[in-house]
Protein backbone atom coordinates (compact mmCIF):
# COMPACT_ATOMS: atom_id res chain seq x y z
CA UNK A 1 0.00 0.00 0.00
CA UNK A 2 1.27 3.46 -0.62
CA UNK A 3 -1.40 5.90 1.13
CA UNK A 4 -1.10 7.34 4.19
CA UNK A 5 -4.41 5.57 5.92
CA UNK A 6 -5.88 4.90 9.06
CA UNK A 7 -4.91 7.17 12.21
CA UNK A 8 -3.32 6.47 15.68
CA UNK A 9 -2.25 7.74 18.48
CA UNK A 10 1.72 7.81 20.18
CA UNK A 11 3.52 9.50 23.13
CA UNK A 12 5.90 11.84 22.64
CA UNK A 13 9.19 10.73 24.70
CA UNK A 14 11.17 13.20 27.24
CA UNK A 15 13.14 14.23 24.46
CA UNK A 16 10.15 15.67 22.46
CA UNK A 17 10.39 12.78 19.95
CA UNK A 18 7.37 10.79 18.64
CA UNK A 19 7.68 7.45 16.58
CA UNK A 20 5.83 7.77 13.16
CA UNK A 21 3.20 5.14 12.64
CA UNK A 22 5.05 2.06 11.39
CA UNK A 23 2.59 2.08 7.99
CA UNK A 24 3.22 5.05 7.53
CA UNK A 25 7.38 5.03 8.03
CA UNK A 26 6.60 2.38 4.94
CA UNK A 27 4.93 4.65 2.78
CA UNK A 28 7.71 7.20 3.93
CA UNK A 29 10.48 4.08 2.49
CA UNK A 30 8.34 3.37 -0.81
CA UNK A 31 8.03 6.81 -1.50
CA UNK A 32 11.88 7.10 -1.28
CA UNK A 33 11.66 9.99 0.85
CA UNK A 34 14.90 10.94 2.92
CA UNK A 35 12.89 14.22 4.57
CA UNK A 36 9.23 15.42 5.26
CA UNK A 37 7.67 18.58 4.68
CA UNK A 38 4.92 19.69 7.21
CA UNK A 39 2.92 22.72 6.69
CA UNK A 40 0.64 24.39 9.49
CA UNK A 41 -3.16 23.91 8.04
CA UNK A 42 -4.99 26.65 6.98
CA UNK A 43 -8.33 25.93 8.82
CA UNK A 44 -7.20 23.51 10.99
CA UNK A 45 -4.92 23.20 14.25
CA UNK A 46 -2.91 20.52 12.18
CA UNK A 47 0.05 20.16 10.37
CA UNK A 48 -0.09 18.52 6.81
CA UNK A 49 3.26 16.07 6.12
CA UNK A 50 4.46 14.61 3.16
CA UNK A 51 7.40 14.26 0.98
CA UNK A 52 8.87 16.90 -0.95
CA UNK A 53 6.16 16.03 -3.74
CA UNK A 54 3.48 18.18 -1.13
CA UNK A 55 5.66 20.95 -1.45
CA UNK A 56 6.19 20.51 -5.44
CA UNK A 57 2.61 20.10 -5.51
CA UNK A 58 1.97 23.83 -3.91
CA UNK A 59 5.25 25.50 -5.60
CA UNK A 60 3.72 24.57 -9.10
CA UNK A 61 0.41 26.08 -8.16
CA UNK A 62 2.02 29.38 -7.37
CA UNK A 63 3.35 29.26 -10.47
CA UNK A 64 0.49 29.30 -12.05
CA UNK A 65 -0.16 32.83 -10.05
CA UNK A 66 0.87 36.28 -11.51
CA UNK A 67 4.13 37.07 -9.39
CA UNK A 68 3.05 40.69 -9.36
CA UNK A 69 -0.44 39.66 -7.34
CA UNK A 70 -0.57 39.71 -3.96
CA UNK A 71 -1.90 35.77 -4.38
CA UNK A 72 1.45 34.78 -5.20
CA UNK A 73 3.18 36.43 -2.04
CA UNK A 74 0.40 35.35 0.02
CA UNK A 75 0.81 31.84 -1.59
CA UNK A 76 4.23 31.77 -1.07
CA UNK A 77 4.37 32.66 2.82
CA UNK A 78 1.97 30.13 3.40
CA UNK A 79 3.90 26.99 2.14
CA UNK A 80 7.32 28.55 2.43
CA UNK A 81 7.24 30.58 5.87
CA UNK A 82 4.35 28.59 7.15
CA UNK A 83 6.01 25.25 6.41
CA UNK A 84 9.56 23.25 7.71
CA UNK A 85 11.11 19.95 6.82
CA UNK A 86 11.13 17.05 9.41
CA UNK A 87 13.95 14.47 9.71
CA UNK A 88 13.01 11.15 10.61
CA UNK A 89 15.73 9.20 12.83
CA UNK A 90 17.23 5.79 12.64
CA UNK A 91 14.14 4.59 14.76
CA UNK A 92 11.26 6.52 12.90
CA UNK A 93 10.67 9.28 15.18
CA UNK A 94 10.54 12.94 14.40
CA UNK A 95 10.57 15.96 17.17
CA UNK A 96 7.79 17.76 17.92
CA UNK A 97 9.11 21.31 17.71
CA UNK A 98 7.75 24.52 18.81
CA UNK A 99 6.37 25.17 15.60
CA UNK A 100 4.47 22.16 15.48
CA UNK A 101 2.94 22.55 19.23
CA UNK A 102 2.46 25.75 18.83
CA UNK A 103 -0.26 25.47 16.01
CA UNK A 104 -1.94 22.36 17.08
CA UNK A 105 -1.65 22.41 21.02
CA UNK A 106 0.13 18.91 21.02
CA UNK A 107 0.75 17.86 24.47
CA UNK A 108 1.79 14.54 25.44
CA UNK A 109 0.50 12.53 22.41
CA UNK A 110 0.30 12.77 19.22
CA UNK A 111 -2.36 11.89 16.64
CA UNK A 112 -1.59 10.65 13.27
CA UNK A 113 -4.20 10.71 10.64
CA UNK A 114 -3.78 9.35 6.91
CA UNK A 115 -5.16 11.88 4.24
CA UNK A 116 -4.26 9.63 1.14
CA UNK A 117 -1.29 11.45 -0.24
CA UNK A 118 -0.01 12.58 2.96
CA UNK A 119 -1.08 12.67 6.60
CA UNK A 120 -1.70 14.65 9.46
CA UNK A 121 -0.87 15.50 13.08
CA UNK A 122 -3.37 16.57 15.92
CA UNK A 123 -3.84 16.79 19.04
CA UNK A 124 -5.91 13.65 19.83
CA UNK A 125 -8.83 15.44 21.81
CA UNK A 126 -8.78 18.25 18.78
CA UNK A 127 -8.68 15.43 16.60
CA UNK A 128 -11.75 13.83 17.85
CA UNK A 129 -13.82 16.68 17.87
CA UNK A 130 -13.13 17.69 14.41
CA UNK A 131 -13.85 14.00 13.36
CA UNK A 132 -16.92 14.30 15.03
CA UNK A 133 -18.04 17.52 13.03
CA UNK A 134 -16.61 15.70 9.44
CA UNK A 135 -19.01 12.72 10.13
CA UNK A 136 -21.76 15.11 11.36
CA UNK A 137 -21.58 16.92 7.95
CA UNK A 138 -21.21 13.97 5.93
CA UNK A 139 -24.26 12.42 7.65
CA UNK A 140 -26.30 15.85 6.34
CA UNK A 141 -25.34 15.50 2.67
CA UNK A 142 -26.11 11.91 2.60
CA UNK A 143 -29.30 12.27 4.38
CA UNK A 144 -30.20 15.76 1.71
CA UNK A 145 -29.06 13.36 -1.13
CA UNK A 146 -31.62 10.66 -0.11
CA UNK A 147 -34.49 13.12 0.60
CA UNK A 148 -34.79 12.21 4.23
CA UNK A 149 -32.88 10.99 7.43
CA UNK A 150 -30.31 8.18 6.94
CA UNK A 151 -32.53 4.59 8.05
Amino acid sequence: MDRFLSSSVNRIDAKGRVSVPAHFRSVVQKRGYTELYALRCLDQPAMDVGGPDLLDRYEQRIAQEDPFLQTADDMSFFCHGDGAFLKLDQDGRITMTDFIREHTGIGQEVAFVGRGQFFQIWEPGRLAGHGAKVRERLLKLRQAASGGPAQ
